[in-house]
């Protein structure tokens, strides 16, 4: 189940507020625990057993490692600690491991089987596929248990010591699928003593309300240019036309995330819950640095705290810190998707942060327009990387985006195809650079408490309603990661 769904609307959630606000306080976390269940078996009922299961052990190991650390001497880290820490690890990756990468190791291993062979040899080994579905938010998931056993490891918090409570907290359905990554530490206290009241449903709905506007108004309707340049052949599309695609492409996947993310920040508040900020207007920014800083903030801060700060972050020398940044940028290029496509765009990040570094970002800082024009133009050009799996496809696309002549001479290229998909989505396309500056959100924050506010956001609600039950294209682009 995602929240942009009529189902969650009209029947989950206004069922479960009922029923979670009828319920005494001391007893709302079991509320939330079961109504999370249920969310999560609605869409994936078998691997709900493996996440219970993946609670459980992070509960029973998370104890072991607090007894380990009481047992040690202060500011020492004892060998059981150690051993309990590693298992943790071992776990919780190996079963993102197993259920994202394997069959990403096993092609390779058997393109690699292919190349060593005798050409001459009648066999080739070939391994099986294992075809294992992604389990819903798996990764999300994975990664706030990793960072409980690494800050309980750290003895930077205690374990904690009621099984319901680690399970609330791993399991709430506001942030399960596609985050905010919420860290134990700043949700605990809200788990044991949050506050309650009909105006933070009302503020929660309203950020609901301009989540599900940007999801479905915004973002659903631009992936319908998208599958349309698919449809027609990345060969066969002009240069204007290939790069409306790539436009549309990160308007897309940008109002498709924070837009879910907003609404999950709004069901959070709905339960009393203040989860964090995802998104800070990335294509505000003047550089691909400030853009990955204000883009998915709890996932970069998440690598920032437990990858490079480790590995010495910027101390050490510039060729550490360039290695650090490397390994962090691999990490998340694998961390989107089991694809060499992810290595490319994480790569390509890494060294367009690189090329600032050196010199660039002194001059974007400083610039008004060519800052503007860079982010325009280089952002979109790296979630085309992103975009497209297939090496090949993703060769064609790249050769369009920088040539008006037709490569492949077994397609003809329309050269006016920009004008007519101009004329489709020219409007919605103003509607959305529009949307993704600071400008709107200073507006509302003047006119939300106010009549003109209330009518602008049941127009939006029934406005993503209507399209909601007219349209089938109601993707979530981060939905299995």
């Amino acid at each position: 189940m995602i929240f942009s769904s009529l189902g969650f609307m009209f029947r989950f959630l206004p069922i479960f507020i009922l029923i979670y606000y009828l319920t005494p306080a001391k007893f709302r976390n079991y509320v939330l625990l079961i109504g999370s269940f249920i969310f999560y078996a609605i869409g994936e009922p078998f691997y709900i057993v493996l996440l219970m299961l993946s609670v459980g052990l992070n509960f029973f190991i998370g104890s072991k490692i607090q007894e380990a650390n009481l047992a040690s001497a202060v500011g020492e880290t004892s060998r059981q600690s150690k051993k309990w820490f590693r298992i943790s690890l071992l776990y919780n990756l190996g079963i993102l491991g197993i259920f994202k990468y394997l069959d990403f190791i096993i092609e390779n291993l058997n393109r690699l089987f292919i190349v060593l062979a005798d050409p001459d040899a009648d066999f080739i080994l070939q391994l099986p596929f294992a075809n294992l579905l992604l389990p819903l938010g798996i990764s999300f998931f994975t990664f706030e248990l990793v960072a409980y056993q690494i800050r309980l490891y750290r003895k930077q918090i205690k374990a904690e010591k009621s099984l319901i409570t680690f399970a609330t907290y791993s399991f709430m359905f506001p942030q399960l699928l596609s985050g905010p990554i919420v860290l134990y530490e700043n949700v605990i206290t809200d788990i044991h003593h949050r506050k309650y009241s009909w105006l933070l449903v009302e503020d929660g709905l309203k950020l609901f309300v301009i989540g599900l506007g940007s999801k479905v108004l915004i973002a659903n309707r631009l992936s319908s240019l998208w599958t349309e340049i698919q449809t027609i052949g990345f060969a066969s599309i002009s240069m204007p036309l290939a790069w409306m695609g790539a436009f549309s492409y990160a308007l897309q996947i940008y109002f498709d995330f924070a837009g879910y993310s907003l609404m999950a920040i709004g069901v959070g508040k709905m339960l009393g819950f203040e989860l964090p900020q995802n998104f800070n207007q990335p294509y505000a920014a003047k550089s691909v640095t400030e853009f990955w800083r204000r883009w998915h903030m709890t996932l970069t801060g998440w690598f920032r705290e437990f990858i490079y700060i480790p590995l010495g972050g910027n101390r050490g020398g510039f060729f550490k810190t360039l290695r650090n940044m490397l390994a962090v940028w691999l990490v998340t290029g694998l961390w989107h998707g089991a694809d060499w496509n992810f290595v490319i765009w994480g790569l390509s990040i890494f060294l367009l942060i690189v090329i600032e570094k050196l010199f660039l970002k002194r001059f974007l800082d400083k610039s008004r327009i060519f800052s503007r024009l860079y982010i325009i133009f280089v952002v979109p050009f790296t979630w085309i990387l992103f975009a497209i799996s297939d090496l090949s496809d993703l060769s064609i696309y790249v050769r369009r985006l920088v040539s008006f002549q037709n490569t492949n001479t077994y397609e003809n290229i329309m050269l006016n195809d920009f004008v007519y998909y101009g004329k489709l989505y020219g409007t919605l396309f103003i509607l959305a650079f529009i949307m993704a500056t600071p400008f709107p959100a200073r507006i509302y924050q003047k006119i939300k408490g106010n009549i003109f506010g209330i009518v602008l956001l049941l127009a939006i609600f029934w406005m993503s309603v209507y399209q909601l039950s007219i349209s089938q294209n109601n993707p979530f682009m981060y939905f299995r990661f």
